[in-house]
């Protein structure tokens, strides 16, 4: 009588097929497979800085477009940076839904995206702490707000990349190590 497990074999019968699958699975195809698993699963992106990125970045521009931000000339610069890496953030996510980065194998992915997140994280940066050191209290407290809460958001952005970044470089290392 077939059990309720998968495939209608028992505990001992499923660990002798997944350990007899193991060893079938080619090595190279298994880096493959945890490249993949750190992509998407673990690491939402590659270049593509993955959703989180892409929302926190749209709220940072969008807070920050929504006041009198040429007031403080130091808002251009987080409007540059916030703007600039969500637009390539959104081109490297269609890149990869399209799948398009398989038809040009001469690009280095792993590299593009270790300098993309890198350059993103280090921007960022710079950016959320020119963007917190430009809030100040004014009359009109919907400015301070939106201004306060795209400082926080940016914040939360910088952290994105830069664990980005980090997953980029083991991907980058580890490719170049082959």
């Amino acid at each position: 009588m077939p059990s309720v497990y998968t495939l209608g074999l028992e505990p001992r019968q499923m660990d002798d097929f997944f350990r007899t699958a193991e060893t079938m699975v080619d090595r190279r195809h298994d880096k493959n497979a945890a490249f993949i698993i750190r992509r998407f699963v673990a690491k939402p992106g590659g270049p593509y800085g993955g959703p989180y990125g892409d929302i926190l970045g749209l709220l940072v521009w969008t807070l920050i477009a929504g006041t009198e931000y040429f007031r403080v000339p130091a808002f251009g610069w987080v409007m540059f940076v916030a703007v600039f890496y969500w637009v390539l953030t959104v081109f490297f996510l269609i890149v990869y839904i399209t799948m398009t980065y398989t038809r040009i194998p001469q690009v280095p992915w792993t590299t593009v995206g270790l300098c993309f997140n890198g350059s993103a994280f280090i921007l960022y940066l710079s950016a959320a702490i020119v963007d917190a050191s430009s809030v100040a209290p004014e009359r009109d407290s919907h400015n301070f707000n939106s201004w306060a809460a795209s400082s926080f958001f940016a914040f939360l952005v910088t952290i994105c990349y830069a664990g980005n970044t980090y997953f980029s470089f083991i991907a980058w290392r580890s490719r170049t190590v082959q």
